[in-house]
């Protein structure tokens, strides 16, 4: 397919099958309508984090799945305040001049994974590079902190890229995340189109890399639709096994609002199928792809770990 998305799409499709071309930009699929329920689990986690004063990036960057993970009890806890010194075209979370870091925030993020039970926690963050180590010290003490008030359970960190900060990344890393996750967003010929300097891209393979040269279970998300071709998806798989990424998500890209990128194309549900068949093939140890995925969906699934987060004391609420 081309730029617009109006070509064939996945030469993996075997012959004969219909092409699943989705839409293009207009009204929104009815693959992608979604239903927010009331159960008490829901409600249970938007009023633990809202006693704590905790956020949650499921709520600041508007992620379709926030139903779902928060009725199964589950959430990505979003460090380091809600304002990202970042301006990428495609993100919800606010821009501007964070606040500075609140010391007590990774006792709380603790406090409340213990107080609902969780056997597996996300921890992400806006980017901050108006903090020397991007806040690779605040990621640290969070890791550090789940484990000291919930024994046993499994830390996924979602980073950023730290501007390159060996140092930073190591600090992250001396904590001991289960999971160390750092998404590629998009292909690197997307990277202009969306206010992010070409050179990220590599920048951000090298993060990966350097986890995965340590040892640590790699994972990256990308999300689609803003004009990327079949070649550039299959490119930038290519390019995440050659640093051994080992897990990987792909979504479907919505537009949060109106100052952000326009969607270009929606693709079917059967052509995320494929995507992640070919992922798999290339050698990624698990996939999630679907028009709903996010980086943080299923992220208990993926990387369960050696004993499935067994043993761990049942929720203190």
């Amino acid at each position: 397919m081309n730029n617009t998305g109006t070509e064939k799409t996945l030469s993996a499709r075997p012959e004969g099958e219909p092409d699943g071309r989705g839409p293009e930009r207009g009204r929104k699929p009815d693959w992608l309508k979604i239903h927010l329920p009331s159960t008490s689990a829901f409600c249970g986690v938007a009023e633990t984090l809202e006693r704590k004063g905790l956020r949650t990036i499921c709520r600041s960057a508007r992620c379709p799945n926030r139903s779902e993970c928060w009725s199964e009890k589950t959430a990505a806890f979003l460090i380091l305040g809600d304002r990202c010194t970042r301006s990428c075209a495609f993100c919800a979370v606010a821009k501007g001049r964070p606040e500075p870091p609140a010391a007590d925030e990774p006792a709380r993020v603790a406090e409340a994974a213990a107080a609902l039970g969780l056997a597996y926690a996300v921890v992400t963050s806006v980017t901050r590079d108006d903090l020397a180590d991007g806040g690779a010290a605040h990621f640290a003490a969070t890791i550090r902190e789940l484990r000291r008030l919930r024994p046993g359970i499994r830390v996924e960190a979602l980073i950023p890229d730290f501007g390159g900060n060996t140092d930073a990344l190591n600090a992250v890393l001396d904590a001991r995340p289960d999971v160390l996750n750092h998404n590629l967003e998009v292909p690197e010929t997307i990277y202009p189109r969306l206010n992010r300097p070409p050179a990220n891209y590599r920048r951000s393979l090298r993060v990966l890399e350097r986890a995965a040269r340590a040892g640590f279970e790699t994972k990256s998300g990308l999300i689609i639709g803003l004009g990327e071709t079949e070649e550039d998806i299959l490119r930038t798989l290519q390019d995440l096994r050659g640093v051994s990424c080992a897990l990987l998500t792909i979504g479907q890209y919505l537009q949060p609002g109106r100052s952000q990128a326009e969607v270009v194309r929606y693709y079917r549900p059967e052509e995320f199928g494929l995507w992640k068949a070919r992922a798999l093939a290339l050698g990624f140890q698990a996939v999630e792809a679907g028009p709903l995925v996010r980086s943080s969906y299923h992220a208990r699934q993926m990387s369960p770990g050696p004993e499935s987060a067994q043993g761990l004391a049942p929720c203190a609420t």
